[in-house]
């Protein structure tokens, strides 16, 4: 989530999702859920083994329009349903991912990364903004499917269907904030600036001229905070008193109440969200809480991962109460390898990194990776930006072993897609080197260490204008008009084309993904880069000795060189490309790539 602008249908999802069973999975359609060994083989799955396919269940498929106002009233500011605007709701919901998660498993995607599904305010209005929660982060309930999306019956029938796939399922959850309910009576027609604990400290009222109160909380024991009024006089407007589940979140003393957050210092823990109100993530309350909330989502439906919104916005000392209850949790539901991930929007691996080491975090989302991957296939840095990348693996908690289970992404849903950043650095390019440029990012992804991480629509070429509601488009024809308006890379296909040529390019390297396993989980050693665009290689090397050699060309002339590889990879056999037979001499291979391509080889046994 970012800073900006952050602030359906049981029976017939059911019957929907069965009758796509029916038509198109080689599964029989009574057995929905999968077969016990196939579920056990999945859960058995180690994190880098997948291929993540990230969407917003809003913007992907309408499976049922009969929900596209979620119960609500139809007026746009009540419902939040607009589908021609960027910001509101367009009528996707979880029965439309059921549908078409052969499309996705298509693409070569082996898990599915959905926004938030839960409950949410649909309307809100920060400032000069209003938009509806067509994202999901702006919960009141917690324990339910938002009703725009569907509801329980949804749910479990798109898990039983990908878990018949082979596909796992993860959820993106948030434990930062919840939806804006909470009212401070100092700044009703306005946001409210961020009051700091030194300047307002709990034990006095509304700051350090006011009354004493709170006696004797020092921050540890909160049996001794019992008023929530010492920065603002928070309260719950009318009609609202119950707006959050569980109950317990519609007592203001469980949240920060200090105004809004400026992202620095302090403030970007204990400060609301642009508006969104903050929990007071050191209660013991809130702590266990949110233990029961997302535990019980894993008890209930067997899902297999989540995504944590706004990791860097929350204390450490309740990631490491909540994360290891998560695992545990998972483990005794039988799944093992439960992959959890952070948000930490930063591309300084020493920031990422640190939630790995202080806040027990297993995995974080590799924003380092997006813009070092970005910059070098659009030919705006050299390639020993990803030398530099690489060589910080150390950092992280278990180094490369955790290096291996980062998510790594090239675009998303709040900065942009990479579409659009290629088309920035390239503005003179032709629509050729534009699709070029965006294969060879792809590339860079799906074989070098980390979990590959798709943004939904990239795949059909959307690049869209950047930015927040501008990276959403509608994955069908929909009615806005700055979406209808996007020439995408590649060009216009039908809805959900397969033959897209970004689509068929990307499942290509899927397919030699999931068919080497050194390109999943090989030891990575990168064996040449340059300051300029241009060659960039690694090898992935495996237990038995075989080496997987993966070349990367990010310039627009073809490069010949000598590249470094194992002294007993003598000879070799081709994965993708022209790649010679034999090593020139012991640990010295040679190599021809074209323009703004890769090449794939592997040793061969002796």
């Amino acid at each position: 989530m970012t800073l900006a602008r952050q602030w359906k249908t049981p029976k017939r999802a059911v019957m929907m999702a069965a009758a796509l069973l029916a038509s198109t999975s080689p599964l029989p359609v009574q057995a929905q859920a999968a077969a016990p060994d196939a579920l056990t083989a999945l859960r058995q799955r180690p994190p880098q083994d997948e291929v993540i396919y990230f969407l917003l269940p809003d913007r992907f498929a309408n499976g049922d329009p009969s929900n596209d106002h979620g119960g609500y009233a139809p007026e746009r500011l009540t419902s939040g349903f607009d589908p021609s605007d960027t910001d509101f709701y367009h009528g996707g919901d979880l029965a439309g991912v059921t549908e078409r998660l052969d499309y996705i498993q298509g693409l070569g995607a082996t898990a599915v990364w959905l926004a938030p599904i839960f409950k949410n305010k649909p309307v809100q209005t920060h400032g000069n903004y209003t938009g509806a929660a067509h994202h999901g982060y702006w919960i009141t309930d917690f324990t339910a499917v938002d009703p725009h999306f569907g509801d329980e019956a949804a749910m479990r029938a798109l898990v039983d269907a990908a878990h018949a796939r082979g596909m796992k399922v993860y959820l993106d959850i948030v434990a930062n904030h919840t939806a804006d309910v909470i009212r401070y009576r100092e700044c009703p027609d306005r946001p409210c600036e961020y009051r700091s604990r030194a300047d307002y400290p709990y034990t006095r009222r509304g700051g350090l001229g006011g009354a004493a109160i709170n006696a004797g909380f020092d921050g540890r024991d909160f049996s001794r905070l019992t008023r929530p009024d010492y920065a603002y006089s928070p309260y719950v407007p009318a009609g609202e008193e119950k707006a959050k589940v569980p109950a317990w979140l519609n007592d203001p003393i469980h949240y920060h109440n200090r105004g809004d957050s400026t992202f620095a210092g302090e403030s970007s823990l204990d400060g609301d969200f642009a508006g969104l109100d903050d929990l007071l993530t050191e209660d013991p309350v809130v702590v266990q809480g949110m233990i029961d909330i997302f535990g019980g989502w894993i008890d209930k439906y067997g899902i297999d991962g989540y995504r944590i919104d706004t990791a860097r916005h929350v204390n450490p000392a309740f990631w490491q109460a909540f994360i290891p209850a998560m695992l545990e949790r998972a483990r005794a539901r039988g799944i093992p390898n439960f992959h959890i991930f952070g948000e930490v929007f930063d591309a300084d691996p020493a920031v990422t990194a640190r939630f790995t080491r202080v806040d027990a975090y297993p995995a974080v989302l590799d924003f380092p990776f997006q813009k070092t991957a970005v910059e070098v296939a659009s030919g705006k840095a050299g390639t020993d930006a990803l030398t530099r990348l690489f060589a910080a693996d150390a950092v992280y908690a278990k180094g490369a072993d955790t290096a291996a289970i980062l998510p790594t992404f090239l675009g998303n849903h709040d900065m942009g897609r990479v579409g659009f950043f290629v088309k920035q650095t390239n503005p003179t390019a032709d629509e050729a080197e534009i699709l070029a440029r965006v294969k060879l990012a792809h590339a860079l992804m799906m074989f070098s260490r980390g979990v590959p991480t798709l943004y939904y629509g990239d795949e059909q070429g959307f690049a869209g204008a950047g930015g927040y509601g501008n990276s959403r488009q509608d994955m069908w024809a929909g009615q806005t008009a700055v979406y209808a308006a996007e020439h995408p890379i590649g060009g216009r296909q039908p809805a959900y084309s397969t033959e897209a040529p970004l689509y068929t390019a990307i499942a290509e390297m899927a397919r030699i993904r999931a068919a080497e396993p050194a390109l999943r989980r090989g030891r990575q050693v990168v064996r040449a880069a340059g300051d300029k665009p241009g060659l960039f290689a690694l090898s992935r090397l495996d237990e038995p000795g075989g080496e997987t050699l993966v070349l990367f060309n990010t310039s627009s002339a073809a490069v010949t060189a000598q590249v470094e590889v194992e002294p007993g990879s003598l000879r070799w056999q081709a994965v993708r490309g022209d790649c010679t037979t034999q090593a020139s001499a012991p640990a010295s291979y040679a190599v021809r790539i074209p323009p703004l391509d890769y090449l794939i080889c592997k040793s061969a046994p002796q």
